[in-house]
């Protein structure tokens, strides 16, 4: 028993009739109604017709709205003649007047015995760190200290029984900035720290 296809597959003619008519179809869609709604563009006078071209007066006033503008006359007189002005992102660029560098210190901490490693830093300035511990945990205390400020210290990020840490510091002050470790195991903990970024030293303190 044989099975008839009751659909046929259309012809070229077929086809060529069909895209001829979805292209019109488009393109009067665009001349009747995109284009008087977007750009203000009515040939045919049906988008006035519709409402559509109030659309297009509407959108671009709101967009000028949101433009700055900034005249000769709001700046200083020495300022008036330096144009264009050029605005980026605050926070997409920060300069550091202090050189980049790298630095790499340990310490061997005996069991519960605790010890410092710091950077010099001016506010504003960052490094990224990453230090581990070989031989078992410690606890730690992410610091910093004004200058003369005595016993006096602000905690960024404390946390016990840790092998390792990492991650991005912005010092929020000038001052001293890094960390205290603290072996609370019975067995000697090494700790080794990399910094990388913008601050005058890396030091232990005394």
């Amino acid at each position: 028993m044989s099975t008839f296809n009751t659909h046929p597959h259309p012809t070229l003619p077929q086809l060529t009739k069909a895209t001829g008519v979805a292209l019109v179809a488009a393109a009067a869609i665009l001349i009747t109604t995109v284009l008087p709604a977007e750009h203000g563009i009515d040939p045919t006078g049906i988008g006035k017709a519709l409402g559509l071209t109030t659309l297009s007066s509407s959108s671009g006033e709101a967009a000028a709205a949101l433009v700055p503008v900034t005249s000769a006359a709001m700046l200083p007189s020495n300022m008036a003649a330096l144009a264009p002005i050029v605005q980026t992102p605050a926070a997409t660029v920060a300069k550091s007047e202090v050189p980049f560098r790298s630095d790499e210190m340990m310490l061997t901490l005996q069991p519960d015995e605790g010890a410092e490693i710091k950077a010099s830093m001016r506010k504003g300035e960052q490094f990224v760190f990453a230090w581990a511990a070989e031989g078992g945990k410690v606890n730690f205390d992410m610091h910093g200290e004004r200058p003369n400020a005595g016993d006096k210290f602000t905690s960024y990020w404390k946390a016990k029984q840790h092998t390792r840490a990492q991650g991005i510091f912005v010092a929020p002050f000038d001052g001293t900035h890094g960390w205290y470790w603290r072996n609370r195991g019975d067995q000697p903990v090494t700790v080794k720290v990399n910094v990388s970024g913008f601050y005058e030293k890396l030091y232990r303190p005394k």
